[in-house]
């Protein structure tokens, strides 16, 4: 794909096309960039993506914390609960969803795609960040509740810091997977063409610019840029948190 983004036309329809390119060229990503709505898109799938990823963190944190500190009862139900619900496949919700966004009058609206990534990134986040939650000693937070701060302070001077490779772990993934999605955001936006995420406009490039694959490839180039940028930064935190996420889950 992005070896094909730098080459010439004339290369990519050459009847032996080499594997690399003899002569780069970067007009195929100013074709894409300036193709109609590129940045209308793109600042849509960045919308839906970090709102979407922002919710399930806030409300996460406070699940995975009632889990994993607070007893109560019907705690291990819920539990279990969150575990069927990451193992749901989530196609099998398009018609729910639907039905649902076409009677609360919701169609077409980017807030609805918001909730239903929100929805989507939620279990996993509540998995991860209760395993980093039994990973951190409660004698922590009792020295601080000792010391004069409340359960809540506790959690905000001295828990949530300790999150903090389980947060950037957990919002990643969340993030590339409401960044990725392709079948609610192509099912929910019908009319308004406006609210359409880049998967869906990705999706009909080729029939805008016919058979120009370089600047198709450059597009996808170009939907792939962001998320792999974050993970190359945040790459030695993420996998130490997933490592810890998993293992003391």
């Amino acid at each position: 794909m992005i070896l094909t983004a730098f080459k010439p036309t004339k290369d990519i329809q050459a009847e032996t096309p080499s594997f690399f390119p003899t002569n780069i060229t970067f007009s195929h990503f100013s074709t894409a960039i300036h193709a109609d709505g590129f940045w209308l898109f793109w600042r849509n799938s960045a919308f839906v993506a970090i709102s979407g990823v922002l919710l399930a963190l806030i409300v996460a944190c406070l699940a995975a914390y009632s889990v994993a500190r607070l007893k109560w009862k019907g705690r291990q139900a819920f539990i279990v609960m969150v575990f069927v619900a990451q193992m749901t496949p989530w196609e099998a919700l398009l018609i729910p969803m639907y039905v649902i966004s076409r009677d609360t009058d919701m169609l077409d609206k980017l807030p609805m795609l918001t909730l239903i990534y929100f929805m989507m990134t939620l279990p996993f986040t509540i998995v991860t960040l209760r395993g980093f939650l039994n990973a951190i000693p409660p004698d922590l937070e009792e020295a601080a509740q000792v010391d004069g701060c409340n359960q809540f302070q506790a959690f905000r001077r001295i828990v949530f810091p300790l999150l903090a490779p389980g947060l950037l772990s957990t919002s990643l993934f969340g993030f590339i997977t409401a960044w990725n999605e392709f079948a609610f955001a192509n099912l929910l936006i019908i009319k308004e063409q406006n609210q359409r995420t880049l998967p869906v406009w990705l999706s009909s490039f080729s029939n805008t610019f016919g058979t120009d694959w370089g600047a198709t490839m450059a597009a996808a180039t170009l939907f792939m840029l962001p998320v792999l940028l974050i993970f190359l930064v945040l790459q030695g935190r993420v996998t130490s948190g997933v490592a810890a996420g998993a293992v003391k889950g």
